[in-house]
């Protein structure tokens, strides 16, 4: 059986192509999100997604999502990936949780008994620009800083700086 050699950048070839993609999308391009103009309606988002859901568990589902700003955002993945199919990518492709959110990390163990600290769910993964998880970590910090009785110096420092 014969095998196939895969060839790996260097690491000098790495940190080149990571300084031209920030250079290609630089931190600043990632501020100031407007909704576009032919942005799909969210409520319509979430019907389209209900039908390939179990129909006894769409209200329980829904129910979930009427708790906090924080369940509703929980649940409405899609909704963001909508919102970020045209924001500004540095071309750096990952696989991706596709459901990055604050409720999604937690603490197991490994096989060999140690305790590790990481993502838990991986039900919507995909490849696609590592920005969508970034983004969508960020905001579930925001939302549920925002949403709890967090003392308000916190919930400013997980605010982006403008």
């Amino acid at each position: 059986m014969a095998t196939r050699k895969i060839a790996h950048p260097s690491i000098d070839e790495r940190r080149a192509s990571g300084k031209e993609a920030g250079n290609r999308t630089p931190v600043s391009s990632h501020q100031g999100w407007r909704p576009a103009g032919e942005r799909p309606d969210p409520v319509a988002l979430l019907e389209e997604q209900n039908l390939t859901r179990e129909p006894d568990l769409v209200p329980v589902r829904h129910g979930r999502m009427m708790v906090s700003p924080f369940t509703f955002y929980r649940g409405a993945a899609k909704i963001m990936a909508a919102d970020l199919k045209d924001t500004p990518v540095a071309g750096l492709d990952a696989q991706l949780c596709g459901d990055a959110h604050l409720s999604n990390f937690g603490v197991f163990a490994s096989p060999e008994r140690r305790l590790l600290f990481d993502l838990n769910d991986f039900d919507e993964t995909l490849p696609g620009p590592f920005e969508y998880d970034v983004k969508r970590m960020a905001a579930s910090f925001t939302i549920a800083a925002a949403t709890t009785s967090s003392p308000r110096r916190t919930r400013s420092r997980s605010r982006p700086r403008r």
